[in-house]
Parts: structure tokens; C-alpha cells; sequence
């Protein structure tokens, strides 16, 4: 009995808890807040984190981190196109920036605007020039949707706001500049 109940108790308590190994076979505690595998995500590594006055330019359409303005931008929906620099401050921060191509219809824009509705770190924008419809993005994620209604926008909140990725988790998205 003992020899049966314990591992099932065992099991029963990483599944409880959230455990995974950390590649040396000891148990660690998840560090994810949503789904560890969001289909179609792009991972960046290796972005610099360095306050530019200057310009920035960055390979991905929003950039995904890397130098940017030592001002963000506050966190919210807009209705013109943000300064890219300081979005990628409000990532540095923990901020997801969900853009779309301008021309979106006005219906989808509505539901874009809303998921960064009782949010505090979700930023909403149009991004003319970049290749997708909808691009989600944190620091050093992206990912590309063509549906406002996509499940996976949900699911990339939820995983990356103030996520693992953050490099200054905790920082406000609030008390910068609007756009």
C-alpha cells in the first residue's frame, strides 16, 4: 500500500504544484503564467537593453527589444501609431504591444482596443509597415495573427504580460508618455 501511495502522492503533488525538471532532474517550480508552448511564437535572444537618444531601428516589425528611448509609453489603446522606441521601453517593463496594420476595419480595431481594457501592462496601437495584420509582442516574442478574435492573443497575455521574459519586472507601465 505505502509502495503505491507515495509515488502516487508524489505525482499528485508536482502536478498540484506546477513542477518541472530544470534539466538536472530536480524538480523546479513553473515559472510560466500561461501555456508553455503558444503556437506560432518567435523567440529573440540576446536583445540589448541600452537608453538611446538617438534612433533605433530593429529587424523585427515592431521591434521585439533592443536600445530604445529611456521614456516609455503608458500602457492603452491608441488610435495612431506610437513611437516605437518608447514602446519597446513599455516592453522592457513587461508590456505586451498588440499593433495592427493600419485600415484594420473599425469592428476588429474595437476588439483589439479592448484587450487592453482593466490591463496594466497591455499597449494597443496601429504599426504601419509591419507584415502581419495583428503582431503581438513582448520583450523577445512575437507572435502573428490575422483574427482579433485569435484564441493565442489571449493566451500570449496572459503568458507574457510582466512574463518570465520580463527584464524589469514590476516597472510600471504608467507615468511615461501617451504615444
Amino acid at each position: 500500500m505505502i509502495a503505491v501511495g507515495v509515488p502516487l502522492l508524489l505525482a499528485a503533488g508536482a502536478l498540484t504544484y506546477g513542477l518541472t525538471a530544470n534539466g538536472s532532474g530536480q524538480p523546479t517550480p513553473s515559472a510560466e503564467k500561461g501555456p508553455t508552448v503558444i503556437e506560432g511564437v518567435i523567440s529573440y535572444a540576446g536583445l540589448s537593453r541600452n537608453h538611446v537618444q538617438t534612433a533605433a531601428t530593429y529587424p523585427q516589425r515592431p521591434g521585439v527589444g533592443g536600445d530604445h528611448s529611456p521614456v516609455w509609453t503608458n500602457c492603452g489603446a491608441y488610435d495612431r501609431p506610437v513611437q516605437e522606441t518608447r514602446a519597446v521601453h513599455s516592453l522592457e517593463h513587461g508590456a505586451v504591444w498588440i499593433s495592427y496594420q493600419p485600415g484594420l476595419p473599425a469592428d476588429d480595431i474595437a476588439k483589439l482596443a479592448r484587450l487592453a481594457t482593466n490591463q496594466s501592462h497591455v499597449l494597443v496601437s496601429p504599426f504601419p509597415g509591419q507584415g502581419s495584420l495583428i503582431e503581438a509582442t513582448a520583450w523577445g516574442k512575437q507572435l502573428s495573427v490575422t483574427d482579433p478574435a485569435d484564441p493565442r492573443l489571449f493566451a500570449f497575455i496572459k503568458a507574457f504580460q510582466q512574463g518570465p521574459q520580463t527584464p524589469e519586472p514590476g516597472e510600471t507601465c504608467s507615468g511615461g508618455v501617451n504615444g
